[in-house]
């Protein structure tokens, strides 16, 4: 779907008429696969909207996920483990946490992740826990620390055993912690030492790590300001932190390059 199409929706909505027709003549079927690809789509005072335009932060559900893989290429590697959080109004609601089969890790990701390839292949199967992973997110928000990584990997795995791509709304929390936490560096360890998180994690797993990107996402949201009403306002403020990153770059390198001309 396009992006001016997802922004009209993320904001005032599109007029019922006018959307049901860019879904064309099988108007319904195209709806409910839009809906099981995890899109959030309501109709509210005639207008189309996401749900997360119109429902709080508090009663938001968000589903935290992390995701080990055995490389950093969705369409040559796979997930080898994956752990989500469901949250909403402050409070875990339920886990997901799971090993996948494979059957090739190298030693270096073993040594990081603590994860080896006997324990994989007596995993499930890639597909079996892409289905189940798949129920279990709904169409809850998706947040990740660094959220396009997880999203596309997950997107990626699901299609590869034969289902649809996810279209779920996300928030990234390396971007939400950029805007609300004062912090040399946003890497999801140096913040839980820093922040003092989770004193149980263990990093490189992916539960451990979903449920440190959790209590983050909690210590976070209550620093938003106060102006910040509705999901689709706190993703784009979130995302708002890419632009000043970009602007404060543009503006050391501008002020470089005056010196050098003195």
């Amino acid at each position: 779907m396009e992006v001016k199409i997802l922004n009209r929706l993320s904001k005032n909505g599109i007029p019922k008429e006018e959307f049901e027709a860019m879904l064309g003549s099988e108007c319904d079927l195209n709806m409910e696969l839009l809906k099981a690809q995890g899109m959030n789509i309501i109709l509210y005072n005639d207008f189309y909207r996401f749900q997360s335009a119109i429902t709080s932060v508090d009663d938001t559900l968000f589903c935290i996920v992390d995701v080990e893989s055995n490389g950093s290429k969705p369409s040559r590697d796979q997930i080898i483990e994956i752990g989500a959080v469901k949250l909403q109004n402050g409070h875990i609601l339920e886990t997901y946490e799971s090993l996948v089969y494979c059957t090739e890790i190298s030693n270096q990701i073993q040594e990081i992740t603590g994860i080896s390839v006997q324990q994989t292949l007596k995993a499930p199967a890639l597909g079996k826990v892409m289905r189940e992973f798949r129920l279990f997110l709904g169409d809850a928000v998706f947040v990740g620390h660094d959220a396009k990584f997880d999203y596309n990997f997950i997107s990626a795995m699901l299609e590869r055993v034969g289902l649809n791509k996810l279209l779920n709304r996300s928030l990234c929390t390396i971007d939400l912690a950029e805007r609300t936490i004062e912090s040399e560096r946003y890497g999801l360890a140096y913040l839980n030492e820093q922040l003092e998180l989770y004193k149980d994690a263990t990093h490189h797993r992916a539960l451990s790590d979903a449920m440190t990107t959790t209590k983050l996402l909690k210590r976070t949201l209550a620093l938003i300001p106060n102006t910040i009403k509705n999901t689709e306002e706190l993703i784009a403020f979130s995302k708002e932190a890419k632009r000043l990153k970009r602007l404060k770059v543009k503006k050391e390198v501008k002020a470089e390059e005056k010196k050098e001309e003195e």
